[in-house]
C-alpha cells in the first residue's frame, strides 16, 4: 500500500503530468493528442504517460496504430482515504480570510504600509 501511494504521489508531483490528467478528464486522447500541447518531445511525453500508467492513474491501449490513453480515477482513492487521515484540520474558509485581510488593509495608514 505504501508503495503504491508513493508511486502515485510522485506521478503527481510533476506538473506536466498534472496537465496530463486534467486533459484525460475530459475524455480520452491519442498520444499525439496529448503532446501537442507541450514544447517537450513526443518521447518525453511517452515517458511522462509511462510513469503514469506505472501509478495506476493512466490505462494505455492500442488501437489499430494509435495508442490512446485513458483516466483511471479510482487509482487516486488511496490517496484520498490517506490524505482524509489528516481531516480533523478545519477547512480554511477563503471568504472569511478574505473579509479579514480587507479589514486589515482598510485599518492601515496611508502609503499601505504597516510600519513592521
Amino acid at each position: 500500500m505504501a508503495e503504491h501511494l508513493d508511486m502515485v504521489f510522485s506521478a503527481l508531483a510533476d506538473p506536466t503530468r498534472r496537465a496530463i490528467l486534467r486533459m484525460l478528464l475530459e475524455d480520452d486522447m491519442a498520444v499525439t493528442d496529448v503532446a501537442h500541447p507541450f514544447q517537450i518531445s513526443l518521447a518525453a511525453i511517452s515517458k511522462h504517460l509511462g510513469i503514469l500508467a506505472e501509478a495506476g492513474l493512466i490505462s494505455r491501449e492500442r488501437r489499430g496504430r494509435v495508442i490512446w490513453c485513458k483516466l483511471e480515477p479510482d487509482a487516486l482513492r488511496a490517496g484520498t482515504v490517506w490524505m482524509q487521515g489528516f481531516g480533523q484540520f478545519e477547512p480554511v474558509d477563503l471568504d472569511a480570510f478574505e473579509r479579514f485581510l480587507q479589514g486589515e488593509l482598510e485599518d492601515l495608514p496611508e502609503g499601505g504600509s504597516s510600519g513592521d
